[in-house]
């Protein structure tokens, strides 16, 4: 039987003098083979660094962050590892899994589903906090505790609640175009009623960073929020970081928006300020 941390190289390539790799492994935790990339920086090399988390999207996977991001440079002057996993379970072909682009594949919500038949595989929470994090700490020279997490819409929620979930996992958390309060949004209110069941039912508060953060109770922990203001799904309440900055504010937990003037939801933006997100979170880590 296999090592639970065993992993296999798939591809590699040199990049920033580093190395962009992708591995797979048979995930104990979701209940099939999982995809996730890696940047190993130079300084990897020869010592111990950091790692920063990435959580992808709605219909994105392992591939999209690290070919369209330009997040590598960044990761390699400041000597900083990126992981970026999946966003679902593949290749289950439970019925109904493929019928939409914002339900099932590509689109767990990082949600440990309850409701059959996604119970059984859709745990992408326990596996990004917990089956994820040890194969990294044990294939990888990660300096222990030293460990950021970020993301995008669907991934920036995710981000979102793994941070608040799990205080003191995480040195910080950010996220571009995040799905700030997803109880109250067309995307969240499908996908939680599939995952987790009716609303008055399901403790869908339980998933929500906005709801989350009212009862935040850990290691102090700076929200950073970027928001693009000609973002669609922003115009379409989808994403409502504003209930987010409330919640942080009347519960005393720091946070930041940045409302970017101009700048929609792809990964035209996110290159544009990941960099400056990297920044931040190094500077987290290495106090």
């Amino acid at each position: 039987m296999a090592n639970s941390t065993e992993i296999t190289e798939i591809s590699n390539n040199k990049m920033f003098g580093g190395h962009q790799k992708i591995f797979s492994h048979n995930s104990k935790t979701v209940g099939c083979v999982m995809k996730f990339a890696v940047y190993l920086p130079p300084q990897a090399d020869e010592k111990k660094v950091p790692v920063i988390y990435w959580l992808s999207g709605l219909t994105c996977n392992e591939q999209n962050f690290i070919q369209k991001s330009g997040a590598q440079k960044y990761a390699a002057e400041h000597g900083v590892i990126l992981v970026a996993p999946d966003t679902s379970p593949r290749g289950l072909n439970i019925p109904g899994d493929s019928e939409s682009w914002d339900f099932g594949v590509g689109a767990g919500f990082y949600v440990d589903a309850t409701q059959k038949p996604w119970s059984e595989n859709y745990k992408m929470f326990s596996y990004v906090t917990k089956e994820l994090v040890e194969i990294v700490k044990t294939n990888f020279p990660i300096l222990e505790g030293q460990q950021s997490i970020m993301g995008h819409s669907m991934g920036g929620h995710g981000a979102l609640i793994c941070a608040l979930k799990n205080p003191g996992l995480y040195r910080s958390v950010s996220a571009f175009a995040p799905i700030s309060n997803p109880i109250n949004c067309p995307w969240g209110e499908k996908a939680f009623s599939g995952y987790l069941g009716p609303k008055e039912t399901g403790h869908w508060e339980e998933w929500d960073a906005t709801e989350l953060v009212k009862k935040y109770n850990g290691p102090s922990l700076i929200i950073l929020i970027d928001q693009g203001s000609a973002d669609e799904f922003y115009a379409k309440k989808q994403l409502l970081p504003e209930n987010l900055l409330s919640a942080c504010q009347s519960s005393n937990v720091p946070a930041i928006l940045k409302l970017r003037d101009g700048y929609d939801h792809s990964y035209y933006y996110i290159a544009s300020y990941i960099g400056d997100h990297i920044e931040y979170h190094m500077q987290n880590l290495s106090l």
